[in-house]
């Protein structure tokens, strides 16, 4: 935690209304020890408050002092002569300061429970937001799981050529609409600047079928392709970011029908 999250936190002013914890208040004496800012904004706070109480103090009138001593069961002088209470209007300046300061407190509660009411907003939102991607998530996932496992889907495996032994992908292709999406998780990471390309053999000629998006781990990713009503066969190039209307490169991997 930096000075400003400190500072903005409002555990200073807690603490200088006294409303802190015992292990709130330790946390401020130590920041105040290890901060010099901490400790300046503490006294400013401190002197804020002490001017603020004495700016709005008020000075009673005779009755409203006898009646406010009489309930704080405070003695006045015996004298019949004495119009005014023995002690001194300091008493009565504290209590007026502790009607301000009391007054500063419910300002500065408002503006903590305003602050957390936000807060909490706020994270409602996020909250919101994750449960509506993850949501979606669940619906993407389904709706690849309802490809993989449909009677029309036809699934071919593109094996790595001389080029890349290693590599393969697959191809799920529907039967019933021509349809076809690639499960490319195999396939090696590419250059910053290629990007692999699908191909499909139609009457002995390459016809684009789309440029592969690069997938990342190894959670299923189903991408949707251009559609075939026939091919003899499937290909994938490495060609340069953009792709190609025809390719001059060999196969990275290669199905045939």
């Amino acid at each position: 935690m930096n000075t400003q999250d400190i500072i903005s936190s409002g555990l200073l002013e807690m603490y200088a209304l006294g409303n802190t914890t015992a292990a709130e208040s330790a946390e401020v004496h130590a920041l105040v020890m290890q901060y010099p800012e901490v400790k300046e904004e503490l006294q400013n706070i401190e002197k804020a408050l002490e001017e603020y109480a004495f700016a709005n103090e008020l000075q009673p009138k005779i009755k409203v002092q006898e009646k406010l001593f009489s309930q704080l069961n405070i003695s006045q002088a015996s004298t019949p002569e004495a119009k005014a209470p023995v002690f001194s209007i300091s008493k009565l300046k504290l209590i007026a300061a502790a009607a301000a300061i009391l007054f500063a407190i419910s300002a500065l509660f408002n503006i903590f429970f305003y602050k957390k009411f936000n807060d909490l907003n706020n994270l409602a939102e996020a909250n919101k937001a994750e449960i509506a991607r993850i949501r979606y998530e669940e619906e993407e996932e389904k709706f690849e799981l309802s490809i993989v496992h449909s009677k029309y889907s036809l699934p071919l495996k593109l094996n790595g050529s001389e080029l890349s032994p290693s590599a393969d992908a697959k191809i799920y292709w529907l039967t019933n609409t021509g349809e076809i999406f690639i499960d490319s998780r195999n396939l090696p990471a590419t250059p910053s600047n290629k990007q692999y390309q699908l191909w499909a053999i139609v009457n002995g000629k390459a016809v684009d079928a789309g440029l592969i998006q690069p997938q990342n781990g190894p959670i299923l990713k189903l991408q949707k392709m251009k559609t075939f009503g026939k091919a003899q066969a499937f290909a994938i190039t490495l060609e340069d970011i953009g792709g190609v209307v025809a390719s001059k490169e060999k196969p990275f991997a290669i199905v045939k029908l």
